[in-house]
């Protein structure tokens, strides 16, 4: 199901309500889309939110991708899934919550395209998490129709900062 994308304009912030504003626009999506966390939010609004410290985004990539794609400074590590296998890793919760600074942290999940992150989000809404959100396109966005990333949506195609090893 394709996440309605509500992009944060800083010029026409005013204050606290503006953030809150996004969250609560995504989290009223979520609802009437029947998704069991928060919401989805932009790379555009997940960065503002990042910059004001009103959430953390965690990369829940493989240390790989990480490494050798980029990743997002001032980013927080969980890795969902490791290996070549892609094997869900087993303590995804604990060490989210001890990362994030608990279960009632404001956290936003990134992936390559965002379906790895909206399972996390699932999970950790399953495990009590009640303001994870979902950054929607991921890190490299869809797969355009040569069925390659990084050319229709997605954190480096809009341009925000961005890092690699």
């Amino acid at each position: 199901m394709a996440a309605a994308e509500l992009v944060f304009d800083p010029r026409a912030a005013h204050g606290e309500g503006a953030f809150e504003e996004v969250l609560n626009h995504a989290r009223t999506q979520a609802q009437a889309q029947g998704l069991p966390y928060a919401g989805v939010v932009s790379a555009q609004d997940a960065w503002q939110l990042v910059q004001a410290g009103k959430a953390v985004l965690v990369d829940v990539r493989t240390n790989e991708e990480r490494t050798f794609v980029g990743y997002v400074p001032q980013s927080l590590h969980v890795a969902w899934a490791t290996g070549t296998a892609m094997n869900r890793n087993p303590r995804f919760v604990r060490e989210l919550e001890a990362k994030a600074g608990g279960k009632e942290a404001v956290v936003l999940l990134l992936c390559r395209s965002g379906k790895r992150s909206a399972l996390a989000a699932e999970a950790a809404a399953k495990a009590g998490f009640t303001h994870v959100f979902n950054i929607a396109q991921g890190f490299e966005g869809d797969l355009d129709e040569q069925r390659q990333r990084g050319h229709s949506g997605g954190w480096r195609w809009h341009a925000l900062p961005w890092l690699q090893d």
